[in-house]
């Protein structure tokens, strides 16, 4: 197979890429890891087995329950529409699609290398099973179901923690002795932006931009066509240096400019910022896009929230010296209609916000940029956290959950993203909270955002930024939101984050269940519970405890048995929805 690779480069680095995989009868390791090797170059694809006959692959080992899992997401068409829309506006968001198709190829040999030569065999098979399986392997970008634990519902071989990171196998423990041998390879080894192999009995980091040159080559080329198109100089200056920075891994600049834009018209979420998909170390990024146009409208609704952003930092529950000022900071807060998203952005869980970037050194400069994104938000609000309230909350309370309480309490949450410290405070002296977490961080982190934004709430509510008569809207549209995000379970780090806030919640009797199966909150106690968690899940990301933050939701993000049973009454209900674009998306 040919690799694009540049003569300078080693052999170590070039052998490095390549995975070895034992073969198993009736498993996708029938399949050539070649076929989906981080740096094979686009529109060439070599299968071998059934699927790359492009049959109906009919020894593969699939889950008999296929169909009832696809049902779990309803297909939502987020349409492009262009009547605000210049003919060259129109044109660039076109470009801009097509740069997010080379990071969708990447974030696919992030998330399952081998699993991409199946996806791609079963384009053509009129099978009603295989366009099941492909549309599954869509959903969640690999062969491991985010509803099940992350279990296989093809073939059989369990997923690895380390995804497409790290070699199979590999264990967090492995890899801490080994830079504590090694301690010149420490930072290359957690860098956010470099894949892990093994080389003999080595630990080799090889870097995104050398790893996936192939795709960010004609992605960065994308990126500075799309910026000769746009009449936003500012804009054109971000894109032209984001460019840069998938060359280089170096994406600080970029980022400066990009919350340097002022409510720009089209904008883009374009970068590896996110670190769920690592479960081994919980630091390595997964490339995720987002193409977006502003509503005007509901952008200028935002700005009562940006007004208090420093004075919520101020008053959380925290000491002074783990809670850096926000004042002078940027805050810049968008809606946008999202017409096309790729990459971490439109796989498994939803997301209807966003709160980026994540790097602190931005934080502390500049600030972060909140993103709101109303397609997505109306859809979730519509075809879940209704209909899934209605089943479990008591009636009345059901009542008062809203899209409005619930678009309040996100709002609060992306803010809370940005809040409480920015670095871990630890023996060995400032950390990345990411790091020194580990992987139990983005569970942690979303949770912290959840019950500091609500915490967040009451605190607008009691200084007459929002209305009081709204505060009951607020806790129930969030304990409703709570009852929609739990059912993604544990493997998930938003799922996880809401079990153990429910956990937490039921055992200081602010949420309690009824004899009839519903669950009823008392208002009395939410917010003063709600402010005890807020405390903790602050204390354990400014003090870096892992041990503690392991420990916390060890004790409180099981699913109890009498949820369960409650849960079974909207089986009916969508988990989620499966977004369908007007652009057809391409993994290369």
């Amino acid at each position: 197979m040919k690799v694009l690779f540049r003569d300078t480069e080693n052999l170590s680095t070039r052998l490095a890429l390549f995975r070895r995989i034992p073969l198993k009868a009736a498993t996708l390791s029938l399949f050539l890891v070649a076929a989906a090797v981080a740096s094979a170059p686009p529109k060439k694809h070599f299968m071998t087995g059934t699927a790359a006959k492009g049959g109906s692959a009919a020894n593969l080992k699939v889950v008999p329950n296929l169909q009832e899992r696809v049902a779990k997401f309803r297909r939502v068409h987020m349409l492009f529409r262009t009547a605000s829309l210049s003919p060259r506006d129109i044109q660039l968001v076109h470009k801009l699609v097509e740069a997010c198709g080379y990071l969708e190829s990447i974030y696919w040999r992030q998330s399952d290398p081998e699993v991409l030569a199946l996806y791609q065999s079963l384009a053509t098979s009129p099978n009603p099973r295989d366009i099941q399986l492909r549309r599954y392997l869509w959903i969640n970008a690999s062969r491991f179901d985010l509803l099940d634990q992350n279990s296989p519902f093809v073939g059989s071989d369990p997923m690895s923690p380390g995804r497409g990171f790290y070699p199979p196998n590999l264990t967090r423990d492995e890899v801490e002795q080994y830079v504590k041998a090694h301690p010149e390879q420490k930072a290359p080894i957690y860098n956010q932006f470099t894949i892990v192999r093994k080389h003999q009995d080595d630990l080799e980091a090889v870097p995104y931009h050398v790893a996936f040159r192939a795709y960010l080559e004609p992605a960065a080329k994308a990126l500075r066509a799309a910026a000769e198109l746009t009449s936003d100089v500012n804009f054109a200056k971000f894109l032209r240096l984001r460019a840069d920075a998938l060359l280089s891994d170096d994406y600080f600049a970029s980022d400066l400019a990009w919350l340097d834009l002022k409510n720009p018209k089209i904008d883009i979420v374009f970068a590896p910022y996110e670190t769920y998909l690592d479960g081994l170390l919980g630091v390595k990024g997964s490339y995720g896009a987002a193409v977006m146009v502003r509503n005007e409208r509901e952008s200028k609704k935002l700005e009562l929230f940006q007004q208090f952003v420093p004075d919520i930092q101020d008053a959380l529950p925290l000491a002074a010296e783990d809670r850096p000022s926000k004042r002078g900071l940027q805050t810049p807060m968008e809606v946008m209609d999202t017409p096309f998203r790729a990459g971490d952005l439109t796989h498994g869980y939803q997301a209807v916000a966003d709160n980026l970037p994540n790097d602190p050194r931005v934080h502390e400069q500049k600030g972060s940029k909140k993103l709101f994104f109303r397609n997505f938000m109306d859809a979730r609000v519509d075809y879940v956290i209704l209909p899934v309230a209605r089943r479990l909350l008591e009636p009345s309370q059901a009542a008062k959950v809203s899209g409005d309480g619930y678009l309040q309490s996100t709002i609060m949450h992306e803010i809370c993203h940005g809040l409480g410290p920015a670095y871990a405070r630890t023996q060995a002296g400032k950390v990345d909270i990411r790091e020194a977490i580990g992987p139990t961080f983005s569970g942690l982190e979303e949770a912290k955002a959840d019950v500091t934004g609500m915490f967040a709430l009451k605190w607008l509510v009691d200084h007459d930024a929002l209305p009081k008569e709204k505060l009951q809207e607020y806790y129930a549209s969030y304990v409703g939101g709570i009852f929609r995000t739990v059912r993604f379970g544990t493997a998930e780090a938003h799922g996880r984050a809401e079990m153990m806030e429910f956990n937490y919640l039921s055992e200081r009797g602010a949420i309690r269940r009824n004899a009839n199966g519903r669950y009823e909150i008392d208002y009395k106690k939410i917010a003063g519970a709600l402010a005890d968690l807020t405390k903790e899940l602050l204390e354990i990301e400014a003090t870096g405890d892992r041990a503690r933050a392991e420990n916390w939701f060890k004790k409180y993000d099981a699913m109890p048995e009498e949820l369960k049973t409650s849960l079974k009454v909207a089986t009916d209900v969508p988990v989620d929805i499966d977004p369908v674009f007007t652009f057809e998306p391409k993994v290369r």
